[in-house]
């Protein structure tokens, strides 16, 4: 058994297979769950470089705002304070998703396994195609036949990981994530809205959903994969898209247009954004994922904000 598991020695995931990966790492529990964490990443020691982009911030008309570029090996640029910690509002989804495909690999819960309404399992949990509503616990919809985003579905699927791993489920995303990468992200609360990070955590889950350590390729694969290909839904805020493609508890951009991380981004580009104020995208064709954080709710200022800083970014890492 394991506490705060240990990443494989030079990060190469993609050479295990998810059942074999399970069995060497051992089953988080309860008890594991409650060691002390990792010492944390080197994020805020870091003197960060000038990406004149990311001054953008500055004329943001927020109370507090950070925001920072990271390739898979190291921070390229921030703006702001790395260290302080807001809620990350959907940006959880993301951090939850990953605990749940940790469990996967350990054989704790199976992405096909029956979770949330009938006819619905853990994977149309994640990819918001249970047929829960945003809030709510009765389903509008029979699971697989509409892309509805609900925080009622990752707050079952909290509930099921917990039972299944016979711990809370903030203490498993602690023992599964948060340790691992030496964050100080608190999982506290809701698991798919309550979670609180700072910039230095959220850059480094970017860095982890760029160059996987914590699952294996195949996996995470998986995670930025469609599932339930053709869904029509509605990107909270954003407006109904057809289809609205969606992986294993992140949005993949596709082909939408208007897109929140800009037009600059690629078709592969996937993240989440949250409700208060916060985003994270990452593009694995540019090699680089941007973040940030604010304290003030999502609105027209945020749809015009972040698609001019992600451009504006990635015109200038070239």
């Amino acid at each position: 058994m394991i506490g705060a598991r240990s990443l494989p020695e030079g990060g190469d995931a993609g050479s295990v297979d998810v059942e074999s990966r399970g069995r060497d790492r051992g089953r988080i529990t309860a008890r594991s769950a409650h060691k002390a964490p990792r010492s944390r990443s080197s994020d805020r020691a870091v003197v960060s470089p000038s990406v004149e982009a990311l001054h953008q911030i500055d004329a943001w008309d927020v109370p507090f705002a950070a925001a920072g570029v990271t390739r898979a090996g190291e921070v390229v640029a921030t703006r702001g304070d790395v260290a302080r910690a807001v809620r990350l509002a959907s940006v959880s989804k993301p951090v939850a998703a990953l605990a749940v495909l940790v469990a996967a690999e350990e054989g704790v819960v199976d992405l096909d396994e029956p979770a949330g309404p009938p006819g619905s399992t853990v994977r149309h949990l994640l990819a918001h195609a249970s047929g829960l509503p945003f809030e709510g616990a009765g389903p509008i919809a029979r699971p697989g036949q509409r892309r509805i985003y609900s925080n009622e579905g990752f707050r079952v699927l909290g509930e099921h990981l917990s039972r299944r791993a016979e711990m809370g489920f903030s203490e498993y995303v602690r023992a599964a994530v948060v340790e691992p990468l030496g964050l100080t992200l608190d999982p506290s609360g809701h698991p798919g809205s309550g979670m609180h990070a700072s910039l230095a955590d959220v850059l480094a889950l970017g860095r982890e959903l760029l160059a996987p350590r914590l699952v294996a390729a195949e996996t995470h694969a998986e995670m930025v994969r469609v599932q339930f290909p053709g869904l029509d839904g509605v990107l909270p805020d954003f407006g109904r898209f057809s289809p609205l493609d969606w992986g294993l508890g992140v949005e993949l951009k596709g082909e939408k247009r208007g897109h929140w991380s800009g037009s600059a981004t690629s078709r592969r580009t996937f993240g989440h954004f949250g409700g208060s104020g916060t985003f994270l995208w990452v593009d694995p064709e540019r090699r680089v994922a941007c973040a940030a954080l604010t304290t003030r709710e999502f609105g027209h200022w945020a749809k015009d904000a972040w698609p001019r800083l992600s451009d504006a970014v990635l015109g200038e890492l070239g």
